[in-house]
């Protein structure tokens, strides 16, 4: 038996000019979309001999099983380096590697809130929008981009691989970002300057069709941006580390909590920063620095290529694969249950290495028609008939639902910091020292804030807290954790209420209910609590979402199960959106005052802030029950909830 295609790969020497080049245009060696050998497979192609006599076999026999512990000791299974050779956990991978993915998503970041953050503020300014268009286009937006995440999940899994899906993402956000700096710039792109802070906008002369349609389209080219780059970013880092090493298995888990602690950092700097340059200095620079921002972090991602580990992709479309289940269990319908040895319908390549079967083989029964049939010949015929794995996987995708659709109101929730939380910001009290005045969207830095006071807090102490009473390495499971996060997005909304109805009180004492460019005599300090409860809440749910996403899908979907993650928030917007409207044509007609009246001192957001309160506590309680019954994919975490 001669040596492995990869490792025959691997002793090839390239040209060091073309290399890097055709990495790009490639990704890692083509052998990593094949089928990669055991560690125990390539010591077994390397020590044995074709002609060789019994004593020298045996002393190579030995030889190879000392190789084999070393191997498996060192190598990480189902990872391959750049050139689609094996990896060491030695050499590459690890906190090493992930800190070059968490730096480049930083920069994403800083990328996202510079622009997502302060939207509604353009839209309402120089592009003379309402409150309630504005609010509406922003959760439009925002719910495109994390809806796109699903078709740059599916590209990543199925063809391009993670690292090149991100490649290609980075130059589109450098592409739209770059566009939207020329529409805040350019003479012939830029709406006129008007008075922002008038009664009135009549006097504002309307940006042409041309700036509005050139402005949406680079908003929209950032929202595929996202949509490629987001779902891979998270994934690809996760896969630095080996699940079957323990050590690594614990600085997984570690790694969802520091890279929200690591993002939070750059959403601080953006807020902080880039939010005062466009109140203050002018939009165009505003958008031109997270430009920047994203072109020094694709050089820092591919600075690191050498070092990170890929993943191998399967020769056969998981995606498919899952459909021809829900499509094998429909058309068995009620067939007869199978009287075959289940065992016969693993896949042919099934390893005993592979995962025990999910512990949801006793959920959904309907899917096990898929594989009901007298004759395991017909396991050819793939849309009749699947192999146990295959429904397995099925199961596993399914019993997510569940928890993904009880998300999607703490979504709408969430979607309300950028958008009426900064106009209430904006009526209040904000100057700090003489003259001073904080930007409104800044006061979304507390949220970030949060969650840098609380993670480091969650890691090293409650953890192993949690972790010596429960024996489980994240402490608490996964949806538990996201539980106490729901139930305190419900208090934040529940305290945001009374803040709004004081709010306006105050504005109706002083006079001001018919003067919306005045600033109503109350501090915007007490706007505080709702978002630190938002910080808080993130740490919760955020995080525990992108963990149980990423961890309870099949290996081979893993981009996918962070886009289902942030499909979530996707969701979430368009309903948000959908509500404002409705909302808006309700209490509109018959001549009344709209609840996000543009004069803010005659609308009613505590309203809307009571409905949301009451609605997240109703999914609070369908998601416990739902929580209750789920079976983890790591029959270590077995537990109730």
């Amino acid at each position: 038996m001669g040596p492995t295609p990869c490792l025959a790969s691997c002793s090839r020497k390239r040209p060091k000019a073309t290399s890097f080049a055709a990495f790009l245009r490639t990704g890692p060696h083509p052998n990593y979309k094949s089928k990669f050998l055991r560690p125990e497979q390539l010591c077994f192609t390397l020590t044995t001999p074709r002609f060789f006599g019994l004593e020298r076999r045996r002393r190579r026999r030995k030889m190879a099983i000392s190789a084999t512990e070393a191997l498996l000791g060192d190598t990480v299974y189902g990872a391959v380096d750049y050139k689609g050779c094996p990896v060491t956990r030695s050499t590459t991978g690890g906190w090493r590697s992930a800190s070059f993915i968490i730096g480049v998503e930083m920069a994403e970041r800083f990328t996202f809130y510079a622009i997502w953050s302060n939207l509604i503020s353009y839209l309402t300014g120089p592009l003379h929008q309402s409150t309630a268009d504005a609010a509406a286009n922003v959760n439009t937006w925002t719910g495109a981009g994390c809806m796109l995440t699903l078709l740059g999940a599916f590209v990543a899994d199925s063809y391009l691989g993670r690292y090149r899906t991100i490649f290609y993402s980075s130059l589109l956000y450098v592409l739209g970002s770059g566009l939207l700096t020329l529409s805040a710039t350019l003479g012939s792109l830029r709406p006129p300057d008007c008075e922002i802070k008038t009664s009135s906008t009549s006097s504002c002369h309307s940006p042409t069709r041309f700036q509005v349609i050139f402005f949406f389209l680079s908003l929209y080219v950032v929202a595929l941006a996202l949509g490629g780059h987001k779902p891979c970013v998270q994934a690809f880092g996760a896969d630095q580390f080996d699940p079957c090493d323990p050590e690594e298995s614990k600085s997984k888990s570690s790694f969802f909590n520091w890279w929200y602690f690591g993002i939070s950092c750059s959403n601080v700097v953006s807020l902080c920063i880039v939010n005062y340059i466009q109140d203050n200095v002018s939009w165009g620079l505003g958008f031109g620095v997270p430009c920047i921002s994203m072109i020094v972090a694709l050089v820092v991602f591919l600075l690191g290529y050498k070092t990170y580990r890929y993943c191998v992709i399967e020769e056969k479309n998981p995606f498919v694969s899952i459909l021809q289940v829900f499509m094998a269990a429909a058309r068995n319908g009620r067939g007869s249950s199978s009287t075959t040895d289940r065992n016969s319908l693993l896949p042919v390549d099934y390893e005993a290495t592979k995962s025990a079967v999910h512990g949801s083989s006793t959920q959904f029964k309907f899917l096990d028609r898929a594989v009901a049939t007298e004759n395991p010949d017909s396991l050819r015929q793939g849309w009749t008939i699947c192999t146990i794995s295959q429904v397995e996987d099925a199961k596993m995708v399914l019993q997510l639902v569940p928890i993904w659709a009880t998300c999607l109101i703490y979504a709408v929730v969430v979607s309300q910091s950028p958008t009426f939380f900064t106009k209430q910001g904006r009526t209040m009290e904000r100057g700090i020292g003489s003259g001073f005045q904080i930007p409104p969207a800044t006061l979304q830095t507390f949220i970030s804030l949060s969650v840098l006071t609380v993670i480091p807090i969650y890691d090293r102490v409650f953890v192993p807290s949690t972790r010596a009473i429960t024996g489980l390495p994240s402490g608490i499971t996964l949806l538990q954790r996201i539980g106490i996060g729901m139930f305190l997005s419900v208090v934040s909304m529940v305290v945001a209420a009374p803040v709004e109805t004081q709010r306006l009180s105050v504005a109706r004492d002083a006079g001001l209910t018919d003067k919306p460019a005045a600033t109503v005599p109350m501090s915007v300090w007490w706007l505080l609590p709702q978002y630190v409860l938002f910080g808080v809440a993130e740490v919760f749910v955020m995080v525990g979402l992108q963990e149980l996403f990423y961890d309870q899908v099949p290996d081979d979907i893993r981009s996918v199960g962070m886009a289902l993650h942030l499909s979530i928030f996707g969701i979430g917007n368009f309903i948000s959106g959908f509500v404002i409207s409705v909302i808006e044509k309700v209490t509109t007609s018959g001549n009344g005052e709209s609840w996000f009246s543009n004069n803010l001192n005659r609308a009613h957001l505590d309203y809307f802030y009571w409905l949301l309160a009451g609605l997240s506590a109703m999914e609070l309680g369908i998601y416990l029950c739902f929580a209750k019954s789920y079976v983890y994919k790591n029959k270590r975490d077995a537990i109730s909830m």
